[in-house]
């Protein structure tokens, strides 16, 4: 699909959702990774029937490609959030909000029915906290997506070139009337400065207990990309692990999302299930991380510049065609179903036997 961007796009660009940290290895990586990962298809497999709906959280979908948070995304197009809205639940699929959007829970659930998560950051003041997701849990939504890898912002080295900030006719409308909702130009970051001044460093793995004291949704624990930590999603009782580097904007040169999968899956065995938000471009890539043992995967960067281009008629067409792929890539591959996708589709480049050095004569 060819992206031209809107007029609103231009005047205000998307650098917090293009451009990664530092060095942006961690933002190539995220995609180059996925090229190391071959299929190893099977044939003779009668494939005129295909199969892609799935179950999250005992929600049941058309397909295991859902929608990542992504913040002010009116910054993309006028209707932001309200398109995106409509164009997950048109599609049978799931939005995920995020908490620093230009609409509120309760302006993204009068666009009508859907099934919708609320990705979460934690406020330094705990009543905010507790009132947003009472709010969330009012407004119908279904799951909390617990960001956790945000105690501070990561060097996004455009948005301290551009000293990014909101434009002065948005506002984060979650927070409006808590003093919450503007974000004040910075010698450097708007954005950073926001978010040293609001966001709580203390976080740790009690708050993911806590807050199940204060609401009763599932909440996913989104920011995980090892072992350990997804062992410890599971003791504090997260309902499911998403493996994200925050669109590689945090730590640069820390792992892909797809290198770091297998091994949270490994480590969750089976007992919550473990979710991809980062890299997908093409519905191969959605196969790849459910060979490896996702249970689906979050798309953010294409969304964006599918609503920058066409509004919620960008969303959908995006969304149609990452299904379209993933059915094509599903029926090449001798699949039928979600649950005849396996770590044997696949081949990756850490399968393979290190080269060595030759012997000498």
């Amino acid at each position: 699909m060819r992206l031209s961007l809107s007029r609103s796009c231009q005047r205000w660009p998307l650098t917090i959702m293009l451009l990664g940290a530092e060095d942006q290895w961690t933002l190539a990586e995220n995609r180059n990774a996925f090229s190391r990962i071959l299929f190893r298809p099977r044939i003779l497999i009668d494939v005129s029937k295909i199969d892609m709906a799935t179950t999250i959280l005992g929600f049941k979908i058309s397909m295991p490609i859902m929608i990542a948070p992504t913040a002010m995304q009116k910054m993309a197009h006028p209707e932001g959030e309200y398109a995106t809205a409509r164009a997950a639940s048109a599609a049978g699929t799931i939005m995920t909000l995020s908490s620093w959007a230009t609409s509120s829970v309760e302006e993204v659930a009068s666009t009508g029915p859907g099934i919708r998560f609320f990705q979460l950051y934690v406020y330094k003041d705990r009543n905010v906290v507790a009132q947003l997701v009472r709010r969330a849990e009012r407004a119908g939504f279904k799951a909390i997506a617990l960001t956790v890898d945000t105690p501070r912002l990561g060097r996004r080295e455009a948005d301290i070139k551009n000293r990014f900030t909101l434009p002065p006719f948005l506002t984060l409308k979650n927070f409006e009337g808590l003093d919450l909702g503007k974000m004040d130009k910075a010698d450097d970051s708007g954005l950073a400065s926001y978010v040293a001044g609001q966001i709580d460093r203390t976080l740790s793995w009690k708050d993911v207990e806590w807050l199940q004291t204060i609401t009763k949704l599932p909440i996913l624990v989104k920011g995980v990309l090892t072992a350990e930590d997804a062992r410890l999603s599971i003791q504090s009782g997260a309902a499911g692990i998403i493996v994200s580097n925050h669109g590689a904007r945090q730590l640069d040169y820390s792992p892909s999302t797809i290198m770091a999968l297998e091994e949270v899956v490994k480590a969750a065995q089976g007992r919550v299930p473990v979710f991809l938000d980062g890299g997908v471009r093409r519905g191969t890539d959605v196969f790849k991380a459910l060979a490896l043992g996702a249970s689906g995967i979050f798309i953010g960067r294409p969304v964006v510049f599918a609503l920058a281009s066409e509004g919620e008629a960008g969303v959908r067409k995006i969304l149609q065609i990452l299904r379209e792929e993933f059915e094509l890539a599903m029926a090449l591959s001798g699949c039928r179903s979600l649950k005849e996708i396996t770590r044997a589709h696949i081949v990756a480049d850490w399968d393979l036997p290190r080269n060595r050095l030759a012997p000498r004569l």
